[in-house]
């Protein structure tokens, strides 16, 4: 399952601030045990990098090993598997 950057901003009490969330999943330390990896962006693609770091290859890489599929046009499915917690 994937989630999306603003998902994980409500979840925190912060709505609107999927761009912070991004930036506090950009400041992981290598190696984090956080599941970084499964927060996507809302067109359920990966977003690019700002620093130019290839994460999102490695991302990409993690996702496919846990058996989440990508389309034609480098998209995951939402419907199919984007995470849907009981409670916002």
């Amino acid at each position: 399952m994937v989630a999306t950057y603003g998902q994980v901003a409500r979840l925190a009490g912060i709505p609107g601030g999927a761009r912070q969330i991004g930036y506090a999943l950009s400041a992981l330390p290598y190696g984090s045990a956080i599941p970084w990896h499964r927060v996507v962006n809302a067109q359920g693609k990966i977003s690019p990098r700002s620093d130019g770091r290839p994460a999102d290859e490695i991302q990409r890489l993690l996702l496919q090993e846990e058996g989440v599929m990508f389309d034609e046009k480098d998209r995951i499915s939402l419907d199919r598997f984007g995470w849907r917690p009981a409670v916002y």
